[in-house]
């Protein structure tokens, strides 16, 4: 359980704290008698202004308009969005569960206006009245007229008056005469209750994302296992993603850094770089990779910190505009597919098939690590053209197999009996020197068989020598 005081008075406690009777106002003697056991923070206004950053900085995903407010709030205007996410109800969804990524719990309202959102969700947090739900204006001057009058700043300093007018709600306040209320308690009053109402305009200062990014977050205890970070960077990931989508941008290369004890014993940090074969903008992807990553990193010192940074970013690019879906998945669906194999499994054992300019079949192919690229057309000489147009099998040998011979004829299984023209292929002069010709065989079971006869030179009286170098399907 968990106390934050302010003054030595209790300010903000857990559920924990409140259910071994700690109530807020209370002094940091009378709370840590009811519970010994409880962690006492002071509270750090530096640390809250970085904390509602952050939560701006991820919310930039769900709109670009995001402004600060008072008293630790955030105003987002989402009405161009609300088709994007499915509605009010999606949207307050997707919210919670990025707030819940970062760590965060928060009291969310919506309504016509910002201010009158605003009041919703004080309502909520201080009073508990109000659904903190309204999508008209008739249901929000409904609801506002329920509230207490402490919640408008401006009205603090005249609750005893208010009181002894019996004047408790917006509602009331709001029928009271307004050049009377505005000798009384000033202009802001009425300011803040006519943008609430949605009787005058309402101006603010969006929040701007940073040019580049680069995100840290200070561990609360030593962490020395790698799977156990994968809580914080699911934090930064928030963060870059709202950082992405108000740059329009997507990313390529992320780099993580696991920061070590400083001190005597201070290592250089832990590098984990992702490189994707297409760039993202959403966290889901980058999550399930650093997850598989994670697992397989064994730390040499426990990590107290982490940075994440994006080097290569692109611009985002637009959603495909075909009717049809793709049989399979769409390419996007498949290279996630193998960039999560390769982070499973290891960059060395996933490969993909490169082909190279070299008329031997065996030699025709080489497999390299999935994330490389294909080299420029001009890096990689191309075959003569008028090649043979004979067909080629589907599985090719690794290793080629002597065939025996009965009655003058190859046997593999059965009599093969040749169905094509041969094929010649001469090769490799360079190095392994190759002469063959090669034949589609067909066996008694009328399987389809890809030999080849090796050419000897120099050795007339002596037999060809056979060889099954590949199978038809």
């Amino acid at each position: 359980m968990c106390v934050v005081l302010e003054h030595e008075q209790v300010i903000a406690l857990s559920p924990l704290a409140r259910a071994a009777g700690i109530k807020p106002g209370m002094r940091r003697a009378s709370a840590l008698m009811l519970a010994p056991q409880a962690r006492v923070h002071e509270r750090s206004p530096e640390l809250e202004a970085q904390a509602l950053q952050e939560v701006a900085l991820a919310l930039l995903q769900y709109s670009p308009q995001v402004a600060s407010a008072e008293e630790a709030t955030l105003l987002v205007d989402a009405g161009a969005s609300l088709r994007l996410f499915g509605g009010v109800r999606a949207l307050c969804r997707q919210i919670e569960a990025s707030l819940h990524a970062l760590g965060y719990t928060a009291v969310l309202s919506c309504a016509p206006t910002a201010r009158g959102a605003w009041l919703l969700a004080q309502g909520r947090a201080k009073a508990g009245a109000g659904s903190g739900r309204a999508l008209g204006m008739a249901s929000l001057v409904r609801q506002l007229d329920r509230l207490p009058c402490a919640l408008l700043p401006p009205a603090r300093a005249y609750l005893d008056w208010f009181e002894g007018i019996g004047c408790m709600s917006l509602g009331q306040m709001r029928r009271l005469p307004r050049p009377g209320l505005q000798r009384r308690c000033g202009r802001p009053l009425l300011d803040m209750l006519d943008d609430a109402h949605g009787h005058s305009t309402e101006l603010f200062i969006w929040i701007e994302a940073p040019a580049s990014f680069c995100a840290s977050l200070e561990l609360f205890d030593r962490v020395e296992h790698a799977d156990a970070l994968l809580f914080g960077a699911r934090r930064l990931l928030q963060q870059m993603t709202g950082w992405l989508c108000a740059h329009q941008l997507a990313v390529a290369r992320i780099q993580l850094l696991l920061l070590h004890e400083r001190g005597r014993v201070a290592k250089p940090p832990t590098v984990l770089a992702l490189a994707l074969g297409e760039a993202v903008w959403r966290d889901e992807h980058l999550v399930r990779l650093l997850r598989e990553r994670l697992a397989q990193v064994t730390l040499d010192a426990p990590v107290i910190g982490l940075t994440l940074s994006a080097p290569q970013v692109q611009p985002m690019a637009p959603p495909s505009d075909s009717l049809f879906p793709e049989p399979g998945g769409t390419p996007q669906e498949r290279q996630r597919l193998m960039e999560l194999l390769v982070a499973r499994l290891g960059v060395e054992n996933v490969l993909q098939a490169m082909p190279q300019a070299d008329y031997r079949p065996e030699a025709a192919n080489r497999w390299l690590p999935l994330p490389a690229r294909v080299p420029a057309k001009s890096a990689v000489p191309d075959l003569p053209p008028g090649l043979p147009g004979m067909p080629r099998p589907g599985w090719l040998l690794a290793q080629p197999i002597a065939l025996l011979m009965r009655e003058h004829r190859p046997f593999y299984g059965s009599p093969l009996r040749m169905v094509s023209v041969a094929e010649r292929i001469e090769a490799g002069w360079w190095g392994q020197s190759q002469a063959r010709d090669y034949f589609i065989a067909e066996g008694s079971d009328h399987a389809h068989y890809w030999v080849y006869r090796e050419r000897i030179a120099g050795s007339a009286d002596e037999a060809p020598r056979w060889y099954l170098h590949g199978l038809f399907s």
